[in-house]
C-alpha cells in the first residue's frame, strides 16, 4: 500500500532535511497515527504521500505507483483513489453541505444518478442526512469536520491522509471524528493520521509512528502516545563526575520513565519544518 525505502526531503535553503533516510511500510487496512512535535515531519510524510511535494532522495511507493518518478498527468488519477482531511475543513461557504460533499464527485465526472445515490450515503455514515441543505456557517465545528470527512470519503477512497482533524474541535467532538474514523477504517480504508492528541491515541492503541527531528524514532503496533527518549539527550555520566549515591540533582539527564517534558526537545528539532 504505502512504501518508503530511505526517502529524504531536503527543503531549499533548509540546514537540515525535513525528512531524513525515512523508511516504512504501511499495509493495506492498517491504522497508523503519526505523533510527534511541531517541525517533526508529519505533515512533510504526508504531502509525499499525497504528492504535494517529491522526495529529494530514496523510493516512494503509494497504491502501487512510484511517486518519484510518476508523470504529473498521472497524479490527478492517483489522488482520486485517496481522500484528505484537513485541520481547517476547506469547505466552499457558499455551497450547502450536499454541494460540498458532491462537489468532490462532480471535478472527477461523476454522472448526477450516481452523486445522488452516494451524497446522502454518505451523509447518513456521519450523522448530517437531515442538514443536507445547510451552509457551513450554519453548523458547528464538528458539524463542519464530519461534512469534510463525508467529502473525502464519498468516492471511497483505498487511502485517507488525515493532517490533524481534530485539531480545533473539543474532547467529545474529537472523539466522534475518531469514532467515525475507527469505522471507515472498519470498511477497508488505510488511515494515516497525524495527530497531537495523546488522549485520541491512547485511547485507540493502534500502530504509532514517532517523529523528532525528520526521523523515525518509534514504531510501535497497538500503542499509545508516550514519546521516546531522544538518543542525543542521553548523556553517559562518566564515572568520574558520577554524583555520590543518593544524592542525585533532580535535573540529571534521565528523567522518570514515561514523564519526559517538551522541553527536552532541542531547538533545532522545534526550527526544522513549519508544519
Amino acid at each position: 500500500m504505502i512504501s518508503f525505502s530511505n526517502v529524504t526531503k531536503q527543503h531549499k535553503g533548509a540546514p537540515k532535511p525535513a525528512l531524513d533516510a525515512v523508511s516504512l511500510e504501511i499495509e493495506r487496512g492498517d491504522f497508523v497515527f503519526l505523533v510527534g512535535a511541531s517541525g517533526s515531519g508529519k505533515s512533510t510524510l504526508l504531502r509525499l504521500m499525497l504528492r504535494e511535494e517529491i522526495a529529494s532522495r530514496g523510493d516512494l511507493f503509494v497504491l502501487g505507483q512510484n511517486l518519484v518518478t510518476i508523470p504529473s498527468r498521472k497524479v490527478p488519477a492517483l489522488r482520486r483513489k485517496m481522500g484528505v482531511v484537513f485541520q481547517d475543513f476547506r469547505l466552499l461557504p457558499n455551497k450547502t453541505v450536499f454541494q460540498n460533499v458532491a462537489f468532490s464527485l462532480e471535478v472527477i465526472g461523476k454522472s448526477s444518478a450516481y452523486i445522488a445515490d452516494a451524497v446522502p450515503e454518505v451523509l447518513r455514515l456521519v450523522g448530517l442526512e437531515e442538514k443536507a441543505d445547510r451552509l457551513p456557517n450554519e453548523l458547528s465545528g464538528g458539524e463542519q469536520q464530519r461534512v469534510a470527512l463525508a467529502r473525502a470519503i464519498v468516492n471511497k477512497p483505498d487511502l485517507l491522509l488525515a493532517d490533524e482533524p481534530t485539531g480545533n474541535l473539543d474532547p467529545a467532538t474529537s472523539a466522534g471524528i475518531v469514532s467515525l474514523l475507527e469505522k471507515i477504517n472498519q470498511n477497508g480504508t488505510t488511515i494515516v493520521m497525524a495527530t497531537h492528541d495523546v488522549g485520541i491515541v491512547d485511547r485507540l492503541k493502534r500502530r504509532v509512528i514517532e517523529l523528532r527531528g525528520g526521523v523515525i524514532v518509534r514504531d510501535d503496533k497497538k500503542s499509545g502516545y508516550e514519546t521516546a527518549l531522544p538518543i542525543t539527550d542521553q548523556v553517559p555520566i562518566s564515572s568520574d563526575t558520577e554524583p555520590e549515591q543518593g544524592n542525585e540533582p533532580e535535573q540529571a539527564n534521565e528523567p522518570e520513565q514515561g514523564n519526559e517534558p517538551e522541553s527536552r526537545i532541542s531547538s533545532t528539532d522545534q526550527a526544522e519544518e513549519q508544519e
